[in-house]
C-alpha cells in the first residue's frame, strides 16, 4: 500500500489509498478470504475438489482487485511497493491453476493490510480549537456608544472595547490607562501581565483584568492570532510522508524475487516453478512483520498514557534524534509557585504567608491561587478577610483579623528597608514574581513565586538521550534569563528564548533539515510548531486542544516522562520489527531457492509461507512484552513512602525558610532577635526535620534500593544526610555557647551565619535531588 499524502482541508495529511479501499472494508476483504479458505477446505474433505477450486479461486480474485489497486496508486507516485510481488503471485497462482496456494496468499495479504490499516489510522488533525478560541466579533466604540460588528469590518484605526475575560480581537494599542492581559495563549506563560497606556497588545490574548479600550493597528487577517491559524494549516500541509518501512526493503526484495523466478521459468522452462518462487517471495514478513510489532509498540504505550495516532508516527519516533520542547507547562510545571517566603524584622515567614494568603482567597489572579495553595498545603489556618478590594494589575486589600492588609505591588518608595531591596535583587537573580505584603501601610514580607522545573524533567531527558536522542533544545516565548537557568540545570544543547509561534516553526523547519525531529508543546502557540515536525507531541492532560489536534502523540497524563517511555517503546518495536522483517525475509530467500530447483510447489511453498508468518508474527509480539530496563517498577509498599515523603517535604518548606530568615537575622547583628530566629529554627530543626531525614535514611531508602539496583544508589543521599545532621549539630553548639555567655558574641556571628546559609543550601539541594531521582518514579 503507498502511503503518499494530500493534505486534508483541516491542513495534515491524508492517505491516498483511501480511494482504492477504506481502511473500514479492510476486516471485510480479510473476513472473505478467510470464508474462501475455510469453505474451499470443508468442499476438499467432502471429495469436492472442483467446488473447493472455485472457492479458492474466488478468496484469490477477491484480493487481486484491491492489491492491483493498491500497485496502480503506488506506481502513480513512483513508488513500487511490496503489493507487486504479492499481485504477480496472485495472478501466477490463477494462471497455472495453484487455487490453494492464491487463497493462502489472499489470506495472508488481508490479514497484513488490516493489521497496517490498525497501525496507521490517523486521527483528524484539524485546528478545531484554534477556530473556536478566534473572536468573531468585536465591540467598536461610535459617537452614538458601542456597537458589535463582525471583526471583518473592524479597520485599522477603530476604537475598540475589550470586556473582562474577553478575547482580544486584532492586533491593536492600549488606549485605556492600562491593561492586564493572560498572554499564556501566545507566549505559554502562566503568568498575568500588565500593558500601560500606548503598548500593543496581539490578537488571541485574554483580557484578565477590567475593561479597556483598544485602538486597532491591524485588520483580522492582519493579526497575529489569524497567522497562527494559517501556520499550522501550512507546516501540517508540507508535512513529509511516512515510507513503510515494508516498502524501504521492497526496494531491493522485490527486483531480486522477480529475477529468480524469471531465471527458474527460463531455465526449466516451468511457469509453474516461477510461480512457486513467485508464492515463497510473497514478502509476508514484509507485509506482517512491521505492522504486527507497530502495533504492539502502539499498544504497549496507550497502557502508559501515550496515545500514538498512527504506526507512521511510532517508526518515526523510533528514529528521531533531535527533541525540541516548549518551556512552560512541558519542562516546567505551567503555573507559578511559591519558592521562597521573606519576613520583615520581628515577623515569621509562616506568619506573612497566612496573611497573605488569608486576602487572597477571593483573588482569580494565578499568583494569588499560587500562595492560597501554598498555605493550605502548609496547614497554615486562614482567616476570612472582610472589605477587600482588588485593583487589575495591581494587588488586593482588605481587613484581616482588624488589620488593614494589602498584596500585590509595592512602588520603590515603599521599600526604603534594607531587607525589602535585599528581596527585590533576590527576586531579580532568581528569576521569580514577587507579591509584597503591607500590613498598615508598611512593608511585612514577600512571597516569592516561580514557575518551577518539573520533578521528572531531568530524569526524562537523560532516558531520551540513552534511547538515542542526540540533542535537546528547549523553545520558548519566556524571556532569556529565566529560560537559560532552566535549560543549565537540565543541561540542554542549545535554547531559543523569545520566540513567536512563527519562529517555533523556523526553528523546527531547520532543525527537520538535519534529522528526524519531535516537538513537544502544550499550548495554543504550540501548535503549528507541533504541526511543522515529523513528529508532534502533545501534553494532552492540561494542554490546550489545538496542540493535541496538531499532535501525533498525546500524552494523557501530566508526565513528561511518559515521552521518554513512548521514545523506548517506538526504538524496541522498530528494532523488533527490523528483525523480524530480516528474519523473515532470509527464511524467504532460502525457500525461493528451494523452489527454483523444483523442490518446493507452489501450495506446499505457501504452507511453507504461513510457517514463516507464523514465526515473524510470534518475534513481532515480543513488542508487547514490557521492557524492565526502560523504568524502574516500584512495590507498591514503595510507591506509597514516596507519596508519603513527597507530602512532607511541601510541609517542611517553613523550616527551609526559616533557616535563610534566621541567617538573614545574623546580618543585624547579635542582638536578641537574631537568637530568637536561630532558637526557633533549632526546634523545628530538632522537631521537625532531622526526623524526617531519619525516616528516609531507614524506611525510603532501603525500600528503594532494590528498585535503584541496589544500596549504593542511595550512598550519596545517605551522605547529605550526615551533612545535614552535621550542620544541624553545629548550630546546637553555638546556641549552647551563646546561652552560657547570656547571648549571641560577635565572634559567633560568621560561622553561625556560614553554617544556616550552608545548611539552607544543601536542604535545598538535596530535597530537589530525591524529587527529581526518586519522587519522580511514582506516579
Amino acid at each position: 500500500m503507498d502511503n503518499s499524502t494530500s493534505p486534508t482541508p483541516g491542513g495534515r495529511p491524508r492517505r491516498l489509498t483511501g480511494a482504492v479501499l477504506s481502511p473500514r472494508w479492510e476486516p471485510v476483504l480479510l473476513a472473505v478470504t478467510a470464508a474462501a479458505l475455510a469453505a474451499g477446505g470443508i468442499a476438499w474433505l467432502a471429495g469436492a475438489g472442483g467446488l473447493a477450486d472455485l472457492f479458492w479461486a474466488l478468496g484469490t480474485v477477491s484480493a487481486v482487485v484491491p492489491a492491483v489497486g493498491w500497485v496502480v496508486a503506488a506506481l502513480r507516485h513512483g513508488r513500487a511497493g511490496v503489493d507487486l510481488i504479492a499481485v504477480l503471485a496472485l495472478g501466477g497462482t490463477l494462471a497455472v491453476g495453484e487455487y490453494l496456494a492464491g487463497a493462502l496468499i489472499a489470506l495472508m495479504l488481508a490479514t497484513g493490510r488490516t493489521l497496517e490499516a490498525a497501525a496507521q489510522r490517523r486521527a483528524s488533525h484539524d485546528l478545531r480549537a484554534l477556530l473556536e478560541h478566534a473572536p468573531r466579533s468585536a465591540r467598536r466604540r461610535t459617537g452614538a456608544g458601542v456597537d458589535t460588528v463582525p471583526l471583518a469590518e473592524v479597520g485599522v484605526g477603530d476604537l475598540l472595547v475589550v470586556g473582562p475575560g474577553e478575547v482580544v480581537p486584532v492586533d491593536g494599542r492600549v488606549e485605556s490607562a492600562a491593561a492586564v492581559l493572560d498572554e499564556s495563549v501566545l507566549t505559554g506563560e502562566p503568568l498575568q501581565v500588565e500593558r500601560p497606556r500606548g503598548e500593543t497588545v496581539r490578537s488571541g490574548v485574554v483580557n484578565a483584568g477590567g475593561a479597556f479600550e483598544l485602538r486597532a493597528t491591524a485588520t483580522e487577517q492582519d493579526s497575529t492570532y489569524a497567522g497562527i491559524v494559517r501556520l499550522a494549516r501550512q507546516a501540517g500541509a508540507e508535512s513529509a510522508p511516512v515510507v513503510r518501512l515494508a516498502d524501504r526493503y521492497a526496494a531491493w526484495f522485490l527486483p531480486l524475487s522477480v529475477v529468480v523466478a524469471g531465471l527458474a521459468w527460463l531455465i526449466s522452462g516451468s511457469a509453474v516453478r516461477a510461480v512457486a518462487v513467485l508464492v515463497v517471495a510473497t514478502p509476508c514478513p514484509l507485509l506482517l512483520a512491521a505492522p504486527v510489532a507497530i502495533v504492539s509498540g502502539l499498544s504497549r504505550a496507550s497502557r502508559l498514557g501515550v496515545v500514538i495516532r498512527d504506526g507512521g508516527a511510532l517508526e518515526n519516533l523510533g528514529r528521531a534524534r533531535t527533541l525540541l520542547l516548549d518551556k512552560t507547562g512541558t519542562l516546567t510545571g505551567g503555573r507559578p509557585r511559591v519558592v521562597d517566603v521573606i519576613a520583615a524584622p520581628g515577623r515569621k515567614p509562616a506568619e506573612v504567608l497566612r496573611l497573605a494568603a488569608s486576602l487572597d482567597q477571593y483573588s482569580p489572579h494565578v499568583l494569588a491561587r499560587a500562595i492560597v495553595d501554598a498555605a493550605r498545603e502548609r496547614g497554615l489556618g486562614l482567616s476570612v478577610p472582610a472589605d477587600v478590594d482588588e485593583e487589575p494589575g495591581r494587588g488586593a486589600s482588605g481587613t484581616v483579623e482588624g488589620r488593614r492588609v494589602y498584596i500585590g505591588r509595592l512602588d520603590a518608595v515603599d521599600l526604603e528597608p534594607s531587607w525589602a531591596r535585599a528581596v527585590d535583587n533576590r527576586a531579580l537573580l532568581d528569576g521569580a514574581a514577587v507579591a509584597w505584603l503591607a500590613v498598615e501601610g508598611r512593608p511585612a514580607g514577600a512571597v516569592l513565586l516561580r514557575d518551577p522545573v518539573r520533578p521528572d524533567a531531568p530524569r526524562t531527558l537523560r532516558h531520551l538521550r540513552a534511547a538515542g536522542i542526540e540533542r535537546l533544545l528547549m523553545l520558548t516565548g519566556d524571556r532569556a534569563e529565566p529560560a537559560q537557568e532552566v535549560a543549565a540545570v537540565l543541561g540542554l544543547d542549545d535554547v531559543r528564548a523569545g520566540l513567536s509561534p512563527a519562529d517555533k516553526v523556523a526553528v523546527v523547519r531547520a532543525e527537520r533539515e538535519r534529522a528526524v525531529t519531535v516537538m513537544v508543546g502544550d499550548g495554543v502557540n504550540d501548535a503549528p510548531a507541533l504541526a511543522a515536525a515529523d513528529i508532534g507531541v502533545a501534553m494532552g492532560a492540561r494542554g490546550s486542544t489545538a496542540s493535541s489536534e496538531a499532535a501525533d502523540i498525546v500524552l494523557t497524563s501530566d508526565r513528561v516522562d511518559r515521552l521518554a517511555d513512548a521514545v523506548s517503546i517506538a526504538v524496541r518495536a522498530r528494532r523488533i520489527a527490523v528483525q523480524s522483517a530480516l528474519g523473515g525475509m532470509l527464511m524467504s530467500l532460502a525457500a525461493m531457492a528451494v523452489a527454483a530447483f523444483g523442490l518446493l510447489p507452489p501450495a506446499a511453498g505457501a504452507l511453507l509461507q504461513e510457517g514463516i508468518d507464523v514465526a515473524v508474527i510470534l518475534n513481532a509480539l515480543r513488542a508487547l512484552r514490557v521492557d524492565r530496563s526502560a523504568r524502574p517498577a516500584l512495590t507498591p509498599a514503595a510507591e506509597a513512602l514516596v507519596h508519603r515523603f513527597a507530602a512532607e517535604h511541601d510541609d517542611l518548606q517553613d523550616v527551609l525558610e526559616a533557616v535563610r530568615d534566621a541567617a538573614d537575622r545574623l546580618s543585624d547583628g547579635p542582638g536578641p532577635q537574631a537568637l530568637a530566629a536561630v532558637e526557633e529554627t533549632h526546634r523545628l530543626l530538632t522537631e521537625r526535620l532531622l526526623p524526617h531525614e531519619y525516616a528516609e535514611e531507614h524506611q525510603l531508602y532501603p525500600a528503594l534500593a532494590p528498585t535503584l539496583g541496589g544500596p549504593e544508589a542511595t550512598a550519596t543521599m545517605s551522605r547529605a544526610h550526615a551533612e545535614i545532621e552535621r550542620l544541624s549539630r553545629r548550630i546546637a553548639t553555638h546556641l549552647r555557647l551563646a546561652h552560657a555567655d547570656g547571648g549571641l558574641t560577635p565572634g559567633q556571628l560568621d560561622d553561625l551565619r556560614s553554617s544556616l546559609y550552608g545548611l539552607n543550601t544543601v536542604l535545598r539541594l538535596h530535597f530537589t535531588q530525591e524529587e527529581e531521582n526518586y519522587f519522580s518514579l511514582a506516579p
